[in-house]
């Protein structure tokens, strides 16, 4: 997310920009967050006010004017548990209710632009039941309704790699950075440049591009590449007692709404930290109601220390287990592992701090030069990915001695945002989609669903559902592939839509149809067709095994015995 970021900053300033990406767009953390673009209320508990100001000008700014076609408003009831008698009930309703009042208080402080979300109210213990009736009344004593946001996480940082590229901005993807070399005038400061080496994960070929300075953004590896381009080869960058990035993972649990009566999000506090239950997909509405049975929760997240593969990371059983077990506190009726349909770990890149908590570990960003023509950001939020590239390009432009304008990303709208879809649905489309699902399109795509409705009006065909009983189209396959850079199965299930942890199976019955169309769309041979479905069923399985291991060791090394579909 902040590379993209960086990307469209530095392409809106008029500098030529090539933003490389190892992988596919967010294939690592930023398609496996919570999902939320919020303050971080915990956050207040650590008295990290100026933090917690700037997210929620963010949350404003970009439900308002950059991505309101992907972020919308959601409200959570943060629950005050019983057990711990009348007057301590009483202390808690006024601590946390001081905390959200003052949430509330530096959002309107902090709103750039767009009404403001609701302010909060409080809730009785019957008022919680009517509203969640499949909480267990005895668990708790009332709560706080308050709002914060939330989107589609990969589909956003995918919406803001193509304003980039509607910029100008060079954004190849499948390029694994291997070297970094740098030739500097010492004559005239500021002239020297940086030789990336890069090889195409896809053809094997070795590039080289060449630029003034390097921004790393690249969260769980920063230290590798400042390895590189400190001369080193990378390997073990990152070492304990040497690492400037702390690595921790936050897994979460996907479960059909049907499973848990819910009218809102809940947040429940736990040792240290805090546990949520998302509403997804991210809807624009008021308070759902607890019958709503369409879409799933979303129930995460755990936060410890990793130090294993950081490509796939691996949730354990041990993970699994200790989000139902939070979460059953509190249910009228506890939820088992068969009740959950999706299960996805991301990593978080911290500042290591020192901290022996990675919870108490802050999310506050740095940008640093430590290597000259080499400029590193590191940790922050998903939140204020647009403060972190602000700041990165402005230390790369005075690194480079340019003089260029100030960062304008705070007025940009992002590719989509610029009106909604579904109101001029092309002649003959009407009477083959149902309403349900030209609003899942704008949802998903804002204006740009014109042009996957485009493809259903040129081929009746891909109205169809691309597997029974789901919401995403043919037409959608489609368009990932011509118009949002997807190359892989795994770019489709996985990101493009998010069947992957939508669906009991993982998605492995609707893998087949989406190589179908894909491999129309990019001339795939049979074997290769065949081969996309395959690894695509070997890495759910890898998947799954990992999660019926007890220890993030032997739920990595499960994780690692299906290949990766980019080599």
């Amino acid at each position: 997310m902040t590379g993209a970021g960086c990307a469209l900053d530095a392409a809106a300033r008029g500098l030529t920009v090539a933003l490389l990406e190892q992988s596919d767009l967010a294939a690592g953390t930023s398609s496996r967050s919570s999902k939320l673009i919020h303050g971080g209320l915990r956050y207040l508990e650590q008295w990290r006010f100026a933090l917690v100001r700037e997210a929620l000008r963010e949350r404003s700014l970009i439900t308002s004017t950059l991505a309101p076609h992907l972020v919308h408003p959601v409200p959570f009831v943060y629950l005050l548990e019983g057990g711990r008698g009348r007057v301590a009930s009483w202390l808690r309703r006024l601590y946390v209710g001081a905390g959200v009042s003052a949430y509330d208080l530096l959002a309107r402080l902090g709103r750039r632009r767009g009404a403001s979300l609701p302010w909060h109210r409080h809730l009785s213990r019957a008022a919680v039941q009517r509203l969640s009736p499949g909480l267990d009344p005895g668990a708790h004593r009332g709560g706080v309704l308050y709002w914060d946001a939330q989107t589609d996480d990969a589909r956003h940082t995918l919406a803001l790699a193509r304003t980039a590229a509607a910029h100008g901005a060079h954004v190849l993807t499948s390029m694994r950075v291997v070297g970094i070399s740098r030739a500097d005038d010492d004559a005239q400061p500021g002239t020297g440049w940086s030789d990336v080496d890069v090889v195409d994960r896809e053809s094997g070929r070795r590039l080289r591009v060449r630029a003034r300075v390097v921004v790393n953004a690249t969260g769980v590896w920063s230290d590798d590449i400042e390895a590189l381009g400190a001369g080193g080869d990378g390997a073990g960058a990152g070492d304990a007692g040497t690492a400037t990035v702390r690595v921790s993972k936050g897994v979460h649990l996907v479960i059909p709404r049907d499973r848990i009566a819910l009218g809102s999000g809940v947040v429940l506090a736990t040792a240290g930290s805090v546990l949520f239950v998302i509403p997804w997909p991210p809807r624009a509405g008021a308070l759902a109601g607890p019958t709503a049975t369409a879409g799933h929760w979303i129930v995460g997240t755990t936060d410890t220390d990793w130090r294993l593969d950081r490509t796939h990371p691996a949730a354990s059983r041990s993970d699994i287990e200790y989000l139902l077990e939070q979460l059953n506190r509190v249910l009228a009726s506890p939820l088992t592992v068969d009740d959950v349909v999706g299960v996805y770990a991301g990593l978080r890149p911290l500042l290591a701090d020192g901290n022996s908590s990675a919870s108490r570990v802050s999310r506050e960003h740095s940008v640093t030069e430590p290597t000259p023509g080499l400029i590193s950001v590191k940790g922050g939020k998903y939140t204020t990915y647009r403060v972190m590239a602000a700041d990165a390009v402005d230390a790369a432009v005075a690194s480079a001695g340019l003089r260029v304008p100030a960062s304008s990303t705070a007025k940009l709208p992002l590719v989509g945002a610029a009106g909604p879809a579904g109101a001029d649905v092309p002649a003959g489309v009407a009477a083959r989609l149902a309403a349900h699902l030209v609003a899942h399109l704008a949802a998903r795509h804002g204006d740009q669903a014109a042009a996957v409705l485009d493809l259903v009006a040129a081929d009746p065909s891909l109205a169809e559902p691309l597997v029974p009983g789901c919401a995403y189209l043919r037409a959608e396959v489609v368009h990932a592939v011509r118009a949002e850079a997807a190359l892989h199965l795994d770019d489709v299930l996985t990101r493009r839509t998010r069947l992957s942890v939508e669906t009991s199976d993982r998605a492995v019955s609707a893998a087949p149809a989406a190589a179908a169309l894909m491999a129309a769309e990019l001339g795939w041979s049979a074997e290769h067709e065949h081969d996309e479905v395959r690894g695509y069923a070997e890495r759910v399985a890898a998947e799954r095994d990992s999660q019926m291991r007890d220890t993030d060791l032997a739920a990595d090394a499960a994780r690692r015995a299906a290949a990766d579909a980019r080599q």
